[in-house]
């Protein structure tokens, strides 16, 4: 399980207009005696938009809901410190939820997409079934966000050139591990 704080980057109008409040992972993961893990979860992001960064009076968010695939190498080096490299991919489903987008007839606006995140994890065992983690990841979302995805009537003088870059974003958070069998390392 993890939880963070995602920070908006990339996407220019995405990262002036959207803040970050909350971004969590539940997944289930299998560790191979070489390093290599595999696993399988859930994501649940969510951004509201920034009511000093627009000029019309619009309330509102974006929900994100993922399932996703990871692979990783994970290592203990010493008995209670381990490291957690990967990879999260899989689809998911966003939904701008919006007062303007409300009035337009689509609410929720569902924008369906890939998700992306490379992932980075700092682990200190707390003993041999229980750990914590501190995680950085980069997400990367297969969409691209304009003013329009929330339903602005304009492009509140942004580039509409750049409305097709990625939405990303960073995520720093910290997560806890139960392990089903002993956590010796190896």
């Amino acid at each position: 399980m993890e939880i963070g704080l995602p920070i908006a980057t990339g996407n220019e109008s995405f990262k002036d207009i959207m803040q970050g409040l909350a971004c969590a992972n539940i997944y289930g993961q299998y560790s191979l005696p070489f390093h290599l893990n595999f696993g399988a979860g859930l994501r649940y992001s969510l951004f509201t938009i920034n009511e000093f960064s627009i000029t019309e009076e619009n309330f509102g968010e974006i929900h994100t809901g993922a399932v996703f695939l990871k692979v990783g190498w994970d290592k203990f080096h010493t008995e209670r410190f381990a490291t957690d490299l990967g990879v999260k991919f899989g689809y998911s489903m966003n939904f701008a939820n919006t007062d303007l987008n409300k009035v337009a007839g689509l609410n929720p606006r569902i924008i369906n997409s890939t998700i992306f995140e490379p992932t980075l994890g700092l682990i200190l065992a707390a003993d041999e079934r229980n750990s914590y983690r501190w995680n950085i990841g980069y997400c990367i979302q297969g969409y691209g966000f304009s003013p329009g995805t929330i339903g602005l009537p304009s492009n509140s003088a942004y580039d509409p050139s750049n409305f097709n870059k990625l939405t990303n974003y960073l995520v720093v958070g910290f997560g806890y591990t139960h392990y089903f069998k002993n956590n010796t390392p190896n």
